[in-house]
């Protein structure tokens, strides 16, 4: 089957357990995935926000080693490119996307927006739940949405081609940014705040101006944020905040961001090896097989595909 998904925590965990991706412990592995083809899966670096400055570029350009290094050990391609990822797609291979989550990676200097560049990154989530240089985050309170300098930042996102990714961003932040971009945005690892009333989740509103943006929705599958009763947490939950953004034309805009090793999955979901589990749920469902097919990839892939038209 084809996976697509936007969002994972593994090379983060990979750098900072200091080993590979071939650790049975993570929710992603080789192992795990190999029943996937064609599998592109972006990989993010989350930086943890005690860390700023300098240093927290530092760990961004760690990761990226980290990245090329588990990529090569594994025959992994790095997607740089939309060529990139058609090949990896025909030959129904791995691919790898490099994004970001937490821009505190810049250390809050312009100049070093052309790390973004030279290491290919495609997706920039601005903050993570706190405060950093360009805004605040959804766990802030009293928010002061984005500032200069995230301004500043997501005009060169624009100008460079690099989407713009909202989940974590507090909701003046998410407004800020829908009044200051023109290009789609997406959110990679966020499910609907109607579902599952949570702050890293989108309201109703919030996913409507994504759809109308030609964005994408990633849904989330930690247990957090898929029930508000997180100890009953199921696959099945996916359903309700799946069929609910169906209900709103979403067909277009839904994909998968799990935040593999970065959430607390609920009992019946282990990690990637379990996308098939989920994949036969939604069949039993009455989903068609084209309708799954595009959440599980075809939607990521086109997202990609049309985002340097816009």
């Amino acid at each position: 089957m084809r996976y697509f998904d936007l969002h994972c925590d593994t090379i983060y965990e990979s750098l900072v357990r200091a080993c590979d991706i071939s650790n049975p412990d993570l929710h992603i592995t080789p192992k795990k995935s190999h029943y996937l083809s064609p599998y592109v899966q972006c990989f993010a670096i989350c930086v943890p926000e005690e860390l700023s400055g300098e240093n927290a570029t530092n760990m961004f350009k760690s990761a990226y080693k980290r990245l090329l290094e588990q990529c090569k050990k594994f025959d992994i391609t790095v997607i740089k490119s939309f060529s990139d990822l058609k090949q990896v797609t025909e030959n129904r291979g791995k691919g790898a996307v490099f994004t970001v989550e937490n821009a505190s990676v810049l250390g809050g200097k312009i100049e070093n927006f052309e790390l973004f560049k030279e290491f290919g990154v495609k997706i920039v989530t601005l903050t993570w739940n706190g405060r950093n240089e360009l805004g605040d985050g959804v766990m802030v309170s009293h928010s002061n949405g984005i500032t200069p300098f995230g301004l500043k930042v997501i005009k060169e996102l624009e100008c460079n081609n690099i989407v713009i990714d909202v989940s974590h961003a507090s909701d003046r932040l998410f407004y800020d940014v829908v009044s200051n971009t023109t290009k789609p945005i997406i959110a990679t690892h966020s499910n609907s705040r109607f579902i599952t009333d949570n702050k890293r989740n989108l309201t109703d509103e919030q996913f409507e101006i994504i759809r109308k943006r030609n964005g994408l929705v990633g849904i989330n599958l930690h247990k957090f944020f898929i029930n508000n009763k997180s100890d009953e947490a199921s696959m099945y939950d996916i359903l309700k905040h799946t069929d609910h953004f169906l209900s709103m034309d979403g067909e277009d805009v839904l994909a998968f961001g799990a935040d593999f090793d970065g959430c607390e999955l609920p009992d019946d979901i282990k990690g990637i090896d379990s996308i098939a589990r989920i994949y036969e749920l939604f069949l039993k469902h009455n989903y068609s097989e084209k309708l799954i097919d595009k959440i599980f990839f075809e939607n990521a892939y086109k997202f990609l595909e049309n985002f340097d038209k816009y």
